[in-house]
């Protein structure tokens, strides 16, 4: 029995209790299908208890589910035993910033819009050290070395083999924001330039002159998972990262960043703006 499932497996369980309610079937019943007692219908949708790929099978023919592609993506949760490199920052990290890393591990792309920072997955080193300086409560230096190491490795979703498709909406106030000062500003600037030159990565700048746009209050950021039921939102906020996974909410959230990018520059254009934005500093 799990004690602290993680994000992925609450997510398995929770789109198992998904299936089991639109079939109509309380978690005793579907237990009665089975041959096993309500409380592990009720462990397993709680991510408490792992379940196997033909298990998943089994509760897909008994909930009626005819979507092979999701039976399909749900079982291939279910295989995964490696330990993932975040796990390694569980005695430090609150899991919400694990399941962060986890859900963009396993993203097929990664969608964000962002308005004051820089998007972490892009962010230089000097660049995420000087924002976690900010932090309130201060973080003591070794707190934010160890912050600092783990964004960076959060990058590795964008240099693997084959790398992770990523579109970045950065609104220009963010390139004008110089955290750590002119030299630090530059320095991140040219890296948005380098790894705009990356076939996987598309950075489009949201400009001044776009004027309002849904959802410019907040940043967003979209992992697309294998199929569209398995896509996730996460919020930042201050607390850290917020997980939003209902139909509803995926289908708002891919509408406002459809809008969003309608107010971007494209990519061309917006390698100019950075170029002339590092160029003044």
């Amino acid at each position: 029995m799990r004690t602290n499932p993680t994000g992925r497996q609450l997510r398995l369980g929770a789109e198992l209790r998904k299936l089991r309610e639109r079939a109509g079937l309380t978690s005793t019943q579907a237990g009665q299908l089975l041959g096993v007692k309500q409380n592990q219908i009720s462990n397993t949708e709680a991510g408490r208890m792992g379940v196997s790929a033909e298990r998943i099978h089994t509760l897909a023919c008994h909930y009626a589910c005819s979507d092979q592609a999701l039976i399909d993506a749900l079982s291939a949760m279910t295989t995964e035993r490696k330990r993932g490199w975040w796990e390694e920052y569980r005695e430090i990290f609150p899991s919400s910033l694990l399941d962060l890393a986890e859900v963009e591990h396993h993203a097929v792309a990664l969608r964000t819009a962002i308005t004051v920072y820089i998007p972490g997955l892009l962010q230089t080193t000097d660049h995420a050290r000087e924002t976690f300086r900010q932090v309130v409560p201060d973080l003591s230096p070794p707190d934010i070395e160890h912050r600092v190491s783990f964004r960076i490795k959060r990058q590795t979703v964008l240099f693997r083999d084959p790398p992770t498709p990523y579109l970045a909406l950065v609104h220009e106030a963010a390139l004008r924001m110089q955290f750590g000062g002119r030299a630090i500003a530059r320095a991140q600037l040219r890296h948005l330039l380098h790894m705009s030159e990356r076939d996987h990565v598309t950075i489009r700048v949201i400009p001044f002159a776009a004027g309002g746009f849904p959802g410019s209050g907040q940043s967003i950021f979209y992992s697309t998972g294998p199929v569209q039921q398995l896509d996730t939102v996460h919020l930042d906020q201050s607390h850290g990262p917020v997980f939003l996974d209902a139909e509803a909410q995926l289908a708002k959230y891919r509408v406002l960043l459809d809008r969003t990018e309608a107010k971007a520059l494209p990519p061309a254009e917006s390698r100019d703006l950075i170029h002339n934005i590092a160029q003044g500093l």
